[in-house]
């Protein structure tokens, strides 16, 4: 995919997933590529059609939750092409759980029950529901690992004031249980996800990706309790898969280490994984929509100008 240089662009920022473009400083354009990553690192091949997926069920999510806070989005003017305000960000990902998986189980099962600040109840097992979901925030690092920080620390370090914490964590509770909701529609458990914000003339705004199998994890709802009980695998839709497969070959991000082989075979699979999420979130077939360069240039400059004026 092509940087492009749209009318009035005053800067360009290159994600590990996503480009990004300010439009006169008040507005931001976000190619979602079909780079892939993980533990922080970019895979060294792309994956068909995963921007596409990205971008769309993110509309769709964003369009789904706007009546609990605002966002940031205007409008998506190509598959994988959102437009919409620019914010001041949070240097802090929200990140919500609602099941003792992933990088909670992993702190969890080596003995701690202290995890950015909050108390994780003894006797659970990997995947147990928490009482509630809770929030373990991290920072939102430029480069290198997010580090997890607790609620306490944020305040502390100026990243929020208690004023706007408060309204984070009511926005991302929110916004949790608005997803869980339209999971369980389809079948399944949003198990954890993170949420970005920002401000714009004083006002907290959600940013980004919502409910994405790359900031969320989702788990098959049929068979779960069951799956609890005899301790075997959860069947999920999420990039987890991605994770483990990589950490079975000895990778996860750390010096030294190299990213196994990517085979053909292995990369439509990740495609198909990802297409299937999406099929099941939106509960429509997914339509591949291959536009040129100049296509996605055309029909972003065209809504550029409706949005500016």
């Amino acid at each position: 995919m092509a940087n492009f240089e749209f009318p009035q662009q005053t800067a360009f920022y290159k994600g590990k997933v996503r480009d990004v473009y300010t439009i006169k400083n008040d507005w931001l354009v976000m190619v979602a590529s079909n780079r892939i990553s993980a533990f922080d690192v970019i895979l060294p091949c792309p994956i068909p059609y995963k921007g596409q997926v990205l971008n769309q069920v993110a509309t769709y999510m964003l369009n789904a939750t706007k009546d609990i806070c605002p966002n940031w989005l205007v409008a998506t003017p190509a598959p994988d092409v959102a437009v919409g305000k620019r914010c001041e960000p949070f240097k802090i990902e929200m990140v919500v759980r609602g099941n003792l998986t992933g990088h909670a189980w992993r702190t969890y099962s080596s003995g701690k029950r202290i995890l950015c600040g909050v108390t994780l109840p003894e006797g659970l097992k990997e995947n147990d529901f928490f009482p509630t979901p809770i929030i373990t925030p991290s920072t939102k690092a430029s480069e290198g690992h997010d580090e997890d920080i607790s609620k306490e620390e944020i305040i502390a370090q100026g990243l929020a004031t208690a004023e706007d914490w408060q309204i984070l964590e009511k926005y991302a509770l929110a916004l949790f249980a608005r997803g869980k909701e339209i999971a369980a529609e389809r079948g399944l458990i949003l198990v954890d996800t993170k949420y970005e914000f920002g401000k714009l003339n004083g006002e907290i705004y959600l940013m980004d990706e919502v409910h994405t199998p790359d900031s969320s994890r989702y788990f098959y709802a049929e068979g779960f309790e069951a799956r609890q009980s005899t301790g075997e695998r959860q069947k999920q839709l999420s990039k987890e898969f991605v994770r483990e497969w990589l950490i079975a070959n000895n990778f996860m991000g750390k010096e030294g280490q190299t990213v196994p082989e990517m085979t053909p075979e292995w990369i439509a699979t990740i495609s198909r994984r990802y297409i299937e999420l999406y099929e099941q979130i939106i509960g429509e077939s997914f339509v591949p929509q291959d536009w040129t360069d100049e296509q996605r240039f055309e029909a972003t400059v065209a809504e550029l100008n409706k949005v500016i004026g």
